[in-house]
């Protein structure tokens, strides 16, 4: 569907990049959460791009060079899924104050598919819950012309801040929650409908 036929009301296209490859990984439970709020929109439909699931290789061509065919094969299990999307949210565990390096080699292998949308953050950790890395992320998204937004959410010790369920019994966090995917879902209806009026130029 292109930017010109997309109508105010058509639901906004979400990609959930889980930014987490590591054994024994705790994002498939921040990820189970966050799918349940977005699920719960009208507005807002989800497709989570898991690295584990699409891994991409990390030795990029030479500037100018073609990339060899198994590289465009693995590449398109996910470049026109971050095309279509029509803004994200990052799910990110900090790891040595930083982000994920398969998080980083994601974003690097793409540019224009991150141009004039909106990057929510959803991160995890101990003590700092990830806040690092979505500090240092948002530097990173912003030389790629991006827009992230204010509000996220953070889960601090997040071991011990789900239930078995995978539940969340802590009504601040359904608030923050809603409130950052309201803040995304406006950014994203704003950039969209600017788009299909004008290009977006970088």
């Amino acid at each position: 569907m292109s930017s010109s036929t997309v109508s105010s009301s058509t639901p906004l296209r979400i990609a959930v990049l889980v930014g987490s490859t590591r054994e024994g990984r705790f994002a498939p439970v921040v990820v189970k959460w966050l799918t349940g709020h977005l699920g719960q929109r009208d507005d807002l439909r989800a497709d989570v791009v898991d690295l584990t699931e699409t891994p991409l290789p990390t030795v990029l061509p030479a500037f100018g060079q073609d990339a060899p065919a198994e590289t465009v094969e693995a590449l398109a299990l996910v470049s026109p899924r971050l095309a279509a999307a029509d803004a994200f949210v990052f799910v990110t565990p900090e790891y040595n104050h930083s982000f994920p390096a398969a998080l980083k080699n994601a974003i690097d292998w793409h540019n224009e598919q991150w141009h004039g949308k909106p990057i929510a953050f959803v991160s995890y950790g101990g003590l700092s819950g990830g806040l690092r890395a979505v500090e240092q992320l948002r530097v990173v998204m912003a030389e790629l012309n991006a827009m992230t937004i204010r509000n996220t959410v953070s889960f601090h010790n997040a071991y011990g801040a789900f239930e078995a369920d995978g539940r969340v019994d802590d009504p601040a966090v359904d608030t923050a929650a809603k409130a950052m995917l309201d803040q995304l879902a406006w950014w994203a209806h704003a950039l969209r409908d600017a788009k299909s009026a004008r290009p977006y130029a970088a």
